[in-house]
């Protein structure tokens, strides 16, 4: 159903006199009313409140949306209104909106009004549409202007037929492999829909890859899209045209993703072994970023899992382990020495081996994984021990990377006779001697630096000690999951390897209050939530008390200039007392589930969670405040 069989001269309303989302909506449905389109108006109003509560119909862009499928609607139709100073509709970009539809769509018909809501949202994206409404003196001028984008989309959908054909495939993966890979790859499959576009996407998350590419597929694909923040095969694109960005613009940028793939402008071929491709290059959040997620996510089950192993073994007493002391127990000590004596003690070189096999493949492996046992077990050519522990992992991780490069460059011209000898011996042989002998050199001062860095943060008390606390906090909940977050983390991480147990507290403390903060916040301001929203709120409380911290998205990407402050505020509030209270944890993940592992007893574990709850309640008042009401 065309937009101009639904919008008539007698629903057009130029000049609104609401000043208010509820104003609007009556005038609207008054005007529906007028015109004979319904056959019971408060229970049409009621639908359309209905919709609005189950999230807000104001798409930006100066535009609202609000629309039902009802059976109080009598003739389907369009209702059009403008508003020259515009009117808070808490529109999803937290501007005023000056132009409104409503669709009215009855109960017996086949989604005609989700069609035409499709095809408007794609018309009201063009800057020049939207202005000839602004500009149209008459209601003849706003239908013709109508007509005339309508018949300008079908006139192009005719002219590129290709396009509609078009076989687009994407995968997405985020370091963590929670929230951010499905996110992206529901957000590419919705926006494809409405496009009209044929795509598929595999997603690279914590339990593994679904929906997997085929080879049959990626071989009669036009263009493949790879939303990545982490490492994915590649090799299967070679002589593909591939699009390679993060999982934010996947997110936030899909429509423009697409039809750059599906018209292959500006769409590089993607060599598997010609180094970057132009679009590498230009990529979001690839390079050095790329890399160093492509580590930490590799290494964090070592840190889970031994962490929290090492963890129990406390239950049997805090030496458990230790056979000179009384409290020695057997299976204590197994258990620390699987969590502590080997999983904490491969993460280092797991993370200079990944990060090193992000950078130079395969290859880069094996020289990463012995540059980052140097970096943790010798400070020099002498073999004396001691190390320069994640500060030399990850200048191993990058440095094996780019010296395997320069190995594979250096073998590149070998005869063909040879090729398969670069592999097995002149990669990782030259690879791992090159590697190894520069770690051995740097890293004496590597070892100073960072025993150094390490003195002068457990040194720190008083004000400089709360100030570190109200860093990590912020930084755990600015980006939810980013490089902040991460960066954050891993600094604890670091600490807690070194003996220094405040620092992963207050980053686990501070990764937990913004998804409990919001969910408190759904609870207490319901009427700043969506229904949806609202049962989104349930959810948060459960990631949140987990310290999965991405349950916060959902809420931060529909209204990030209100959520991201709170919860930054209130995460840093938390950091910042436990850090003054000098709350120790052992355990580098599990939330809740590892309270009871706090150093210092049951008065040190009430503080902890008296930080965490504060800081929820801080994030979930200023969200109740800085929100708009939305009924």
């Amino acid at each position: 159903m065309k937009i101009t069989e639904l919008l008539k001269k007698d629903t057009l309303i130029l000049d609104l006199e609401a000043n208010t989302k509820e104003d609007v909506l009556n005038e609207l449905v008054g005007k529906l009313d007028a015109a004979g389109k319904l056959s019971d108006v408060e229970s049409f109003k009621r639908d359309i409140w209905r919709r609005e509560e189950e999230s807000t119909t104001g798409i930006g862009e100066s535009v609202a949306i609000p629309h039902a499928k009802s059976a109080a609607v009598e003739t389907p139709a369009i209702a059009f209104g403008r508003s020259s100073d515009g009117i808070d509709f808490a529109s999803l970009d937290g501007q005023p909106a000056h132009l409104f539809f409503m669709i009215a769509a009855s109960e017996g018909s086949n989604n005609d009004h989700l069609e035409a809501l499709s095809r408007l949202s794609t018309f009201l994206m063009d800057t020049s549409f939207r202005d000839k409404l602004y500009a149209a003196t008459t209601t003849e001028e706003i239908i013709q202007a109508v007509n005339a984008k309508e018949a300008e989309v079908e006139g192009e959908a005719e002219d590129s037929s290709d396009d509609a054909t078009a076989k687009l495939l994407a995968v997405t993966a985020c370091p963590t492999g929670i929230a951010h890979t499905y996110m992206a790859a529901e957000k590419l499959q919705e926006t494809a829909n409405d496009l009209g576009l044929a795509i598929k996407v595999e997603t690279n998350g914590s339990s593994g890859v679904k929906n997997r590419l085929t080879k049959e597929e990626i071989d009669q694909a036009d263009a493949i899209i790879v939303a990545a923040d982490t490492q994915v095969e590649m090799a299967r694109f070679d002589g593909k045209p591939v699009i390679q960005t993060g999982v934010g613009k996947a997110i936030h940028e899909a429509e423009d993703l697409l039809k750059q793939a599906s018209s292959q402008n500006d769409v590089s071929i993607y060599h598997h072994e010609g180094g970057k491709s132009e679009d590498e290059e230009k990529g979001e959040r690839t390079g050095f970023y790329k890399h160093l997620m492509n580590g930490v996510s590799n290494m964090l089950p070592f840190v889970v899992g031994g962490g929290i192993l090492i963890a129990l073994s406390f239950f049997w007493g805090i030496n458990a382990s230790d056979p000179d002391s009384p409290e020695y127990n057997a299976f204590a000590a197994m258990l620390n020495e699987i969590g502590g004596g080997k999983a904490f003690f491969l993460m280092v070189p797991v993370l200079s081996g990944f990060i090193a096999s992000s950078i130079a493949e395969r290859p880069g492996f094996a020289p990463g994984m012995v540059g980052g046992l140097i970096a943790t077990t010798v400070s020099g050519a002498s073999g004396a021990s001691g190390g320069s522990g994640f500060l030399g992992g990850l200048i191993a991780g990058f440095l094996a990377g780019y010296v395997t490069l320069f190995v594979k460059k250096a073998f590149s011209r070998l005869p063909d006779a040879l090729e398969g000898l670069k592999p097995v011996l002149f990669y990782p042989l030259f690879g791992i001697a090159l590697t190894g002998i520069i770690m051995m050199l740097i890293n004496p001062p590597l070892t100073q630096l960072y025993t150094g860095l390490t003195h002068f943060l457990e040194s720190m008390g008083g004000t400089n000690q709360l100030l570190v606390g109200l860093i990590i906090g912020a930084m755990m909940a600015f980006d939810m999951g980013g490089p902040l977050n991460k960066a954050a983390y891993t600094f604890g991480i670091a600490m807690l390897d070194a003996g220094n147990y405040t620092f992963i507290a207050a980053a686990m403390a501070g990764g937990m209050v913004p998804p409990l903060g919001v969910a408190l916040a759904t609870s207490l301001f319901k009427n700043r939530f969506t229904k949806q929203e609202q049962e989104a709120g349930k959810t948060a409380y459960v990631l949140g008390a987990c310290f999965i911290t991405e349950g916060v998205i959902p809420f931060a990407a529909a209204d990030p200039a209100r959520i991201i402050p709170a919860t930054v505020t209130g995460a840093a509030v938390t950091g910042g007392l436990t850090m003054l209270f000098d709350i120790g944890l052992r355990a580098p993940h599990g939330g809740i589930f590892v309270m009871g592992l706090v150093e210092g007893g049951a008065g040190t574990i009430l503080l902890y969670a008296v930080s965490i709850i504060i800081g929820a309640i801080v994030t979930a008042l200023l969200a109740g405040i800085l929100k708009k009401r939305i009924r």
